[in-house]
């Protein structure tokens, strides 16, 4: 509305729900003013972003391109760090021996060469190291039950029906997520799963042997009043984790807290702090189902793929709640979708598999049909079926080939012209890529037409 030059956001994903993002990120791409933007959500990162800046121990470094491009060049840089401190160090340490032995033998010294080591000092003294990642680590305990929930015909409604006849097995070993808008009943859902809320129709029953830990996206299971020691280790100096006793402060650490956070008040912590804190007081006890209700919110992107990494290892149950779609991809094997004006409904993968589906699923509207029907009426057939000729069986050979490079081609032009940057070239160019989409359309169009009369011909003996 306001119509700005430049436009500055701050984590906007932040408690959307899915459809909101999506809208948000279209919006973004379409955008033809400048914009800066602060996000963990990777996905919108990579559809929106032409250039990734990173703030590293002190120094603004950019990249241009797309994220996964920035991915893969600081990766590269990391290992090329680590090489360039391992051989310095190794040189600093050969000049530390050389001037100690000069002053062993009272041998004539290289001033050169000694401010050189001097130099060395400074740079290694000078020397910032990258901010350690949160080590998470998770205790499994005992096996659950082989079900974990079995729900048969639920209902459920506030004001507004939540569930509707709906029925599902979760089994051990399940990955499931939950998507739907704001408000239209995802933690409701995984409260009836776990037995916190009755339905008002059917049954929910559970397993044996459950160990459940909750993540609650209002952040219940934290007392704000207590500190970050005490949060965790309930006035102990000492939490046991897999069987192994573990001095607190060592355990936080582990979640990048340091030493002095130890007595800070839960309600001094950041967004991001809080959620490392909640995570830290989960996985300090053991649980063979997890329950994660919008855990990424706040938390930067390295602490999200060490979370990845995390749930993909762990060998019991997950119902995840999420808005981050790269996240949903990476970790659930099925979904729980509260579709609208459909109700709650399953599939099988991830958010992307939910979307592919979804779309297949998509009944063609009778008007389409019917253009369908009547082109395909309309086509000149050849008079008579007659077996193919030498030259017509070589094209039939070769359509195969042609379809797939217009096929490759079409699809290189259209990832081209999602790109953002794209439009900002001189129309005519944009003109003319467009005109050459229009015609490799046409010619798909009319090879996987000749592909189809000439293998209907070809099939009469």
């Amino acid at each position: 509305m306001s119509n700005p030059e430049l436009l500055l956001l701050d984590e906007p994903t932040n408690h959307l729900d899915i459809e909101s993002i999506n809208e948000l990120q279209q919006t973004l791409i379409n955008l033809e003013t400048s914009l800066v933007l602060v996000s963990h959500d990777r996905s919108l990162i990579d559809s929106v972003a032409t250039r990734i800046v990173e703030i590293d121990r002190g120094n603004l470094i950019s990249y241009p391109g797309r994220y996964q491009e920035y991915v893969s060049r600081k990766e590269k840089e990391n290992q090329e760090e680590l090489v360039h401190n391992k051989l310095f160090d190794k040189e600093l340490a050969k000049e530390e021996s050389w001037i100690r032995e000069g002053i062993k033998a009272r041998r004539t010294r290289n001033e050169g060469r000694v401010r050189r080591l001097q130099t060395m000092r400074q740079e290694r003294a000078e020397r910032q190291s990258r901010q350690g990642n949160v080590k998470l680590e998770l205790d499994d305990g005992k096996k659950s039950g082989a079900i974990v929930a079995k729900l048969e015909n639920v209902d459920f409604a506030y004001d507004e029906k939540i569930l509707s006849d709906f029925s599902s097995v979760i089994r051990r070993g399940d990955r499931v997520g939950i998507i739907g808008k704001n408000g239209t009943g995802k933690s409701t859902l995984l409260k009836l799963i776990l037995g916190e809320l009755e339905p008002s129709g059917g049954v929910v029953t559970l397993g044996t042997n459950l160990e459940v830990a909750y993540f609650d996206q209002q952040r219940e299971n934290l007392d704000s009043t207590k500190t970050v020691k005490d949060s965790v280790a309930d006035g102990n100096d000492y939490v046991d984790k897999n069987g192994v006793r573990k001095h607190v402060v060592g355990y936080l650490g582990d979640f990048l807290f340091p030493p002095h956070y130890m007595n800070a008040k839960v309600s001094r912590l950041s967004g991001g702090e809080t959620n490392r804190l909640l995570l830290a007081k989960l996985f300090c006890k053991p649980a063979n189902i997890l329950v994660l209700d919008e855990p990424t919110n706040d938390l930067d992107i390295e602490t999200l793929e060490l979370l990845e990494e995390l749930l993909t290892d762990f060998k019991g149950t997950i119902l995840l709640v999420s808005h981050d779609r790269a996240f949903l991809d990476a970790i659930v094997t099925s979904t729980m979708v509260f579709e609208e004006g459909v109700g709650l409904r399953e599939f099988v993968g991830g958010y992307t598999d939910w979307l592919r589906q979804r779309d297949e699923a998509f009944e063609v509207s009778p008007e389409i049909e019917q253009k369908a029907i009547e082109k395909k009426d309309n086509r000149k057939l050849p008079e008579g079926l007659k077996r193919l000729g030498y030259k017509e069986r070589r094209e039939l050979e070769k359509l195969p080939e042609i379809i797939e490079q217009l096929e490759r081609d079409i699809n290189a032009m259209n990832t081209k012209m999602s790109d953002p940057t794209f439009y900002n070239q001189e129309k005519a160019l944009v003109e003319q890529l467009a005109s050459k989409l229009s015609d490799a359309n046409q010619k798909l169009e009319e090879a996987y037409f000749k592909w189809e009369e000439l293998s209907e011909r070809e099939a009469v003996k």
